[in-house]
């Protein structure tokens, strides 16, 4: 008699949630926690609405006081014997779980190289705007790649794509350092530029920046419309009596 492994996939339908889904034949199809009636043990663990510790309490009993306190019956540690469930609001769990998770996400610094392209000839000009967007780059906590392209004869002068990078970092050495020393990569000589602040920092300070912009808008705002007031008042009673 054919008997399939576990790890045969087979097809799955849930009444409850209208759904399809595929698994492991000994697998759960959800990652969420078992909440209520969902939960078939015996007995568990109970933990109160305030993080108390009820004690070891029949199912049927945890349920009744789920219902009597209006709350979820949740369960926090299923691994544990018995398991251990938490009287909570489940979907404000969730919700508040989720705005924690956005502002981490929001908050989370990821080190970001940004690259810029330079001619070992090029024009003061366009040396000042790529200078600009280096020093943006730093200013925002990010690495910064600077690549000398050489061409043709440009090959056998190394020396002037050097000098232009050694150029570069005094140029921004408040807002950064040589990280990885100029080095010939093939027609390509190339140095890293780092930071001296650090991403978190860059961050907050342009948070606090935008927010110091947005009061003094609102600030200019609000006194314009009184400014217009003390125009359209009407005369003081000093300037009546003279008149």
């Amino acid at each position: 008699m054919y008997r399939p492994g576990w790890s045969q996939l087979f097809h799955v339908t849930c009444p409850s949630a209208k759904a399809v889904a595929w698994c492991y034949r000994g697998g759960s199809i959800s990652a969420e926690p078992r909440i209520n009636e969902r939960i078939r043990v015996p007995e568990v663990r109970l933990v109160g609405p305030s993080g108390e510790q009820v004690g070891i309490v029949p199912l049927a009993k945890a349920l009744e006081l789920a219902q009597e306190y209006d709350l979820d019956l949740v369960e926090v540690a299923a691994n544990a014997r018995p398991p251990v469930c938490k009287l909570m609001d489940y979907g404000k769990f969730k919700y508040e779980s989720a705005m924690k998770a956005r502002e981490a996400r929001k908050n989370q610094a990821h080190t970001v190289i940004k690259e810029m392209k330079l001619r070992p000839k090029i024009d003061p000009h366009d040396y000042d705007t790529k200078k600009g967007h280096v020093v943006r780059f730093l200013k925002q906590g990010d690495k910064v790649k600077i690549t000398i392209m050489f061409r043709g004869r440009e090959q056998s002068r190394p020396e002037l794509g050097y000098r232009l990078l050694q150029r570069l970092a005094e140029d921004v050495q408040e807002l950064g350092f040589i990280e990885s020393n100029p080095k010939q990569d093939g027609r390509n000589m190339i140095m890293v530029l780092g930071p001296h602040k650090k991403k978190t920092e860059a961050m907050a300070e342009a948070r606090e920046a935008q927010a110091a912009r947005k009061a003094e808008r609102q600030g200019g705002s609000s006194e314009a419309p009184a400014a217009a007031a003390e125009e359209t008042s009407p005369e003081s009673p000093a300037e009546n009596a003279e008149a």
